[in-house]
Order: C-alpha cells, then sequence, then structure tokens
C-alpha cells in the first residue's frame, strides 16, 4: 500500500482533497481544488520523528509536503485527528511503517524552528521570543498587515469593509470604550507599530506612549510618528510594560499583548496596570483567548515553535477574575471571534498577493510558516477553537466609576 493511500484509512474516506504521493500512489476525490502533495520521503521521516501536527508542520516549511490550492480550504477539508483517535490496530500499523523512516532519512530541526531559552516570561526570555517573531522584517509586514500595521483583530462594522476600514474601526472602538478626550494621557501597552497611538493622538488629540519589546517596530512606529506630524503627541519606546517609569494615565490600552504574558503573571500585569492609572481611569484589555477551561493555556506545538513562542491562552472568565482581584471593576466585554477570522483573510489574501516579494524578503521556509499559521488561526476563530475577547475595566475613585450609566461606544 502506497503512502497516498493511508491517509483515507486516517481520515475518512470522502475527504475532498486529492492525495499524491512520491511512490506514485493516489488517494482521496480525484481532480478535487485542492491536493496535498508528499513530494519526498523526507515528509514521512518528518511525522516519524514528531508524530502530529509538528512533524506535518515541519514537513510543510521544509516543502517536502506541497499543498496545492488554497490552504485554509485544505485544512477545512480535514477532520481533526489525533494519535489518540486512531483506532489502536491502525496506529500500531503507521508507527510499524514509519519507524524505519526515521532511520533510513534522518531529518532536523528546521532553522526557522524557534525553541526559547531561559526562565519562561522572564524579560530577557520575552525579549527574545517576542522578537523572532516581530523583527522579521517591517517591509515584510506592510504588505501582510497593509497601510494600518495592525496585527491585531479588526473589527468589521460590515462584512462587506476593508481590512483598513476595519482597523481603524477597532482603533476607534477601543478609543471609545476607553472615553479618550483632548488632553488625556493614554498608555498602549505592547503597542506593535503605533497604530493605537496614533489613532488616540491624530484623532482625539489624546497625548499617547506605547511600548513594545520589538526594535524594528519601536524604530517603524518613530518614523511614521514623525512623517505625520503627530510628535508632539505621540511616542513609542522599545521598552518591556514593567519598566515603565509614567504613572497617573488617564486609560491604558492592551491589544494583543496578555498572549505573551502567562497565566502565572497576570495577577501582577493587571497590577502594574493599575498602577499606571489615575483613579477613575480605564483599562481595555482585548486579546486571544480558549473558549472555555478544558482547553489547555499553551498553544500546539507548530505554534509554539514557529509562530509565539511562550503564548498561552486563558479563557475570558480567567482574565475577568484576574481583572476583578488586582485593581479593576469589570463593566464590559465582548467576543470578537468571527471579526478575527475576516481579519485573518484579509491578511492570507494580502500574502498570496505579494507572495513572490515575500519569499524574497523572508526567504521560502518563514513565508510558508506565515501561509499554515494564518489559515489555521483563521479556521481556529471559525470552528470556536479560539476566540477574541475585549474586557473594559475601570480603576475605581474610592466606589465611583466615572462611567456612562450605559455605554456610549
Amino acid at each position: 500500500m502506497g503512502w497516498a493511500e493511508l491517509f483515507p484509512r486516517i481520515l475518512g474516506e470522502d475527504v475532498a482533497v486529492e492525495i499524491r504521493a512520491y511512490d506514485g500512489s493516489r488517494a482521496g476525490t480525484p481532480g478535487a481544488p485542492v491536493a496535498v502533495e508528499i513530494r519526498s520521503p523526507l515528509a514521512i521521516a518528518h511525522l516519524a520523528a514528531a508524530p502530529g501536527e509538528l512533524g506535518l508542520a515541519r514537513a510543510y516549511v521544509t516543502g517536502a509536503l506541497e499543498v496545492h490550492g488554497d490552504m485554509h480550504a485544505a485544512l477545512s477539508a480535514f477532520p481533526a485527528v489525533t494519535l489518540e483517535t486512531i483506532p489502536p490496530k491502525l496506529r500500531w500499523e503507521l508507527m510499524t511503517r514509519l519507524a524505519p523512516m526515521r532511520l533510513w532519512w534522518p531529518v532536523g530541526v528546521p532553522a526557522v524552528e524557534h525553541r526559547p531559552r531561559g526562565w519562561r516570561h522572564s524579560k530577557a526570555r520575552d525579549s527574545s521570543s517576542v522578537s523572532y517573531h516581530y523583527d522579521v522584517s517591517n517591509r515584510f509586514y506592510e504588505w501582510v498587515l497593509g497601510p494600518s500595521m495592525a496585527y491585531t483583530c479588526a473589527v468589521y462594522p460590515e462584512a462587506g469593509a476593508t481590512l483598513e476600514q476595519a482597523q481603524h474601526a477597532k482603533h476607534d472602538l477601543v478609543a471609545r470604550k476607553l472615553g479618550l478626550t483632548e488632553g488625556m494621557r493614554l498608555l498602549d501597552v505592547g503597542c506593535g507599530w503605533g497604530g493605537m497611538v496614533m489613532h488616540a493622538a491624530e484623532q482625539y488629540g489624546v497625548r499617547a506612549l506605547g511600548v513594545t519589546l520589538s526594535r524594528q517596530q519601536a524604530q517603524w512606529a518613530q518614523k511614521a510618528i514623525a512623517e505625520r506630524g503627530l510628535a508632539d503627541l505621540a511616542e513609542v519606546r522599545h521598552l518591556d510594560y514593567r519598566d515603565v517609569a509614567e504613572s497617573g494615565f488617564d486609560a491604558v490600552s492592551s491589544i494583543g499583548l496578555t498572549e505573551h504574558i502567562g497565566a502565572a503573571q497576570l495577577p501582577g500585569y493587571f497590577s502594574s496596570l493599575a498602577d499606571k492609572l489615575r483613579p477613575g481611569g480605564r483599562l481595555l484589555n482585548h486579546c486571544i483567548t480558549r473558549p472555555d477551561g478544558s482547553h489547555g493555556s499553551r498553544p500546539g506545538k507548530f505554534i509554539g515553535r514557529y509562530v509565539f513562542p511562550d503564548g498561552e491562552l486563558e479563557p475570558v472568565g480567567a482574565l475577568v477574575s484576574a481583572m476583578n482581584d488586582h485593581g479593576f471593576e469589570v463593566r464590559h466585554e465582548e467576543n470578537l471571534r468571527e471579526h478575527y477570522a475576516l481579519t485573518l483573510a484579509d491578511w492570507s489574501a494580502n500574502l498570496e498577493h505579494r507572495w513572490d516579494d515575500a519569499v524574497a524578503e523572508v526567504g521560502l521556509s518563514r513565508a510558508r510558516v506565515w501561509r499554515l499559521y494564518m489559515a489555521a488561526c483563521r479556521l481556529g476563530f471559525e470552528r470556536n477553537v479560539v476566540q477574541l475577547h475585549q474586557v473594559l475595566g475601570v480603576k475605581l475613585d474610592e466606589y465611583v466609576s466615572s462611567m456612562p450609566l450605559r455605554p456610549n461606544w
């Protein structure tokens, strides 16, 4: 039996994907819009060395496994399968066939795979992990993210909105939830390329400070701030949020940082942000979460090794409790899960549109990582494997919240 013919036995006979292997075997649906090609014995060797998603990812990243057609469509066609869900007899047959491949075709770890060192969530290790993902190439990010350079979930006012319209709507929603008005002071932690900082300064006349662990992000943002004539109001520093010396801010925004914090550090994280606020100041925490407490906080091995090293995702209830217990009264919460699926679809389209340029800029392996990761994450949001929540809290002035009686955003 050829390698391609094994897959329907694992995935089911009705998979709407054509499967082709280097040994000439064929399986699946002939002529399907999407085809998976096992191009080399090295693909099988990667799977033998790391059964499951990590081995498959390594095979794809190195080019030993190819997906012809739309990556999201390919991933959508396959059912969720783990070693534990495969019948014992078939599992034994697979392991028997895979084991020799590991010896005959030894494979190493792809160069783009990252394994952070040091104490988990120490400042040095966090800086290394953030740099690995974000200090890739500002030009690459410009192609993928578009002019907004916002690498977080957008908010689509309607399904047909453009990515730029949706990112503007996201920044404005955050600004309105925080009650920003002219003359206020905003701290944006994990500010990325400064999109929220510049929006607050330009649209609301707010004095905004952003901090990021990515040196390339900070350099890009400072240049953009100067070019837009906002230097008197906006600033982005290459700095850990824990090292911000200023306090007494009217508002704090955290858009896409909490995923990097870690469950054990959440109390200190929220306490630190509360300390930065004046009494009556607000925090808007925007981050990816698990749908419930039955999932582990750490992501799969592919995301952990290739995308967000040391990332941790908690259910929104854990975040709300941590905010409540460490300085905040929670006033509003909403789930933007479907919006992130739309955002990822637009980012993926941008990558495909500039594919050749992206490969030339960051290399084929890293470009393939991005193609796979964005399609997989889009599917995760569509299928409620992950969610995106915005939680609004206020640091009470004794017992006064200064919040409107009803939301005005």
